[in-house]
């Protein structure tokens, strides 16, 4: 098929690779304008390092409903359809239209949930069982399409990177296995229920503070679903402490001190309760947190084992 690709991070890369080694013409890559990065140095998409590897015209506009030159380009190639994977701008009913099968996003989520910019987070978040990738053929709602193939893993103890790498490969498989079907009409296209729709608005760094004074639970899926970005935190001593990896945990039941036990019954939330190799524990507003590796400021992700060899944080520290 003659295809043109549309897409900006990492996670879209496998995609394009997919279709290029399924011998698909790629005619363009539509992906977002160079930007600068740290110390002010221009970085180019990770997909558009992708297409200049294979020799791909890439087109870079900063807002493609004004771009005329580029748009008369992907016109001019007469595309089949039209392929978007986290592309960053929303497509109007001239480029929508475009393409003669429509144009083809591959969705991180099991919609109609979790429509929006960070679907994969906020699946972890809400505690959900399954996630998965849905391909959708394109409207001009936000993530509002009819769905064309569906298909979905469990969740489990995964982190967001986890859960990023898998469905960016199931993402790449499932829109290559799609698009001979959608070519020869054999799709079918299953309308959203719109009732049963959620929303998934995009994340800010505020939003990896971690409140004690919630659910043990809750806390452990925050920051699974902010690892690596933006990463949940909490203050110790004035400083900024990154949590990488947690797991909830019951309260014991009340011991005597001697027994070294961990008990946060009636302590106030955020209280450094029990300090070993094992972990940090961490009274909450229901159960507790037992932190197994953190991160301070300009220094490495460590194991509680080796940050309690170099740092002092003791049983009645508070973090807040």
């Amino acid at each position: 098929m003659k295809l043109i690709f549309m897409g900006t991070p990492d996670f879209a890369v496998p995609v394009l690779e997919e279709l290029i080694e399924r011998g698909h013409e790629v005619g363009y890559v539509v992906t977002q304008p160079d930007r600068a990065g740290n110390r002010g140095k221009i970085t180019c998409s990770p997909v558009k390092e992708a297409a200049v590897e294979h020799g791909i015209e890439t087109l870079q506009p900063e807002r493609l409903s004004k771009a005329c030159q580029e748009k008369g380009k992907m016109r001019a190639f007469v595309p089949d359809a039209i392929v978007v994977v986290a592309y960053g701008q929303i497509l109007n009913d001239e480029i929508l239209s475009m393409p003669e099968l429509g144009c083809f996003n591959v969705h991180a989520s099991l919609l109609p949930r979790f429509r929006g910019a960070a679907p994969m987070q906020h699946a972890i978040l809400s505690g959900e069982e399954k996630t998965g990738i849905t391909i959708m053929r394109m409207d001009e709602g936000l993530d509002t399409g009819d769905m064309v193939a569906k298909e979905e893993t469990y969740i489990g103890g995964k982190n967001f990177k986890d859960i990023h790498d898998e469905l960016s490969r199931m993402g790449a498989r499932l829109m290559a296995d799609t698009l001979p079907r959608i070519e020869s009409g054999e799709s079918e296209y299953t309308p959203q229920n719109s009732e049963e729709a959620t929303y998934a608005p995009k994340l800010t760094k505020a939003d990896g503070k971690i409140d004690f004074g919630g659910r043990a639970g809750d806390l452990n899926r925050q920051i699974r679903a902010f690892d690596p970005w933006p990463g949940a935190f909490c203050d110790y001593k004035n400083t900024k402490l990154k949590i990488w990896n947690a797991e909830a945990v019951t309260c014991e039941p009340p011991v005597e001190p001697s027994a070294g036990g961990a008990v946060c019954d009636k302590v106030q939330t955020g209280v450094i309760v029990k300090v070993n190799k094992d972990g940090i524990y961490v009274s909450c507003g229901e159960g507790m947190l037992k932190i197994t590796e953190l991160q301070l400021p300009g220094k490495r992700r460590m194991s509680v084992s080796d940050f309690i060899k170099g740092n002092s944080i003791e049983k009645g520290d508070i973090l807040n």
